[in-house]
């Protein structure tokens, strides 16, 4: 097999949530000179693309949506420790769910969106008081805060984070995305949120926006 067709065949594993597959192909693009950078990012992440395109058309749902991401790790493992350089990070993120809330699902496949697509992700986990998010933000200098919350007795949980980033950054403050099911576009504009995302590839292409967006404004 030449280059393209180990690279083809990656992607396909992952979208079509063959582990052994994948596994074969990552140890395949070793043996065969490519670099598991590239095999990472014109393999398993290109497999993690076309796996939210089906998921927007409907033909692939939440369940599918896990597999296929943890297909794609398989491969990430014996990729990743053969990488010559540090990869760049498309962009530093802090994520969790608002305080009282205690629903992760969603969030956890975002997480997995996320990385898959070169993001570095810090997981707050579920239940974040204001102070963790603001806190976690300002240690690792985060370029997005993203937020999720099930339940709409929590969602003005929301406002106070985005209120406590408006007082403790003067400039360079992280954007801010949200999302959940009872979270709406109008919900995130009347907060002051910079993004929302109604599923785990809308939160994905998002991101990459608010990062083309803080780059344009001088914050990378």
């Amino acid at each position: 097999m030449n280059k393209e067709e180990v690279l083809d065949a990656l992607t396909r594993a992952v979208v079509e949530m063959n582990e052994e597959a994948v596994i074969q192909m990552a140890l395949l693009a070793l043996q065969s000179g490519i670099g598991a950078e590239e095999a990472i990012e014109k393999g398993l992440s290109r497999g993690m693309e076309q796996v939210g395109k089906l998921y927007d058309a409907n033909q692939y749902f939440i369940p599918e949506v896990v597999v296929c991401a943890d297909t794609m790790y398989k491969g990430l493992e014996i990729l990743r420790p053969a990488t010559t350089k540090l990869q760049k990070s498309k962009g530093r993120i802090v994520i969790g769910v608002i305080e009282g809330d205690t629903h992760d699902i969603g969030k956890n496949i975002v997480v997995m969106m996320l990385e898959s697509a070169g993001f570095e992700i810090y997981d707050l986990g579920r239940n974040v008081s204001p102070a963790d998010f603001i806190n976690r933000a300002r240690e690792v200098d985060a370029d997005i805060v993203a937020m999720s919350s099930l339940m709409t007795t929590t969602m003005k949980g929301m406002k106070t984070v985005i209120e406590e980033l408006n007082y403790h950054y003067q400039d360079h403050k992280p954007l801010v995305m949200v999302g959940g099911a009872p979270v709406s576009k109008p919900f995130a504009v009347q907060i002051g949120a910079d993004g929302y995302a109604s599923n785990a590839p809308g939160a994905v292409r998002i991101a990459q926006q608010l990062m083309q967006q803080r780059r344009k404004d001088g914050c990378d």
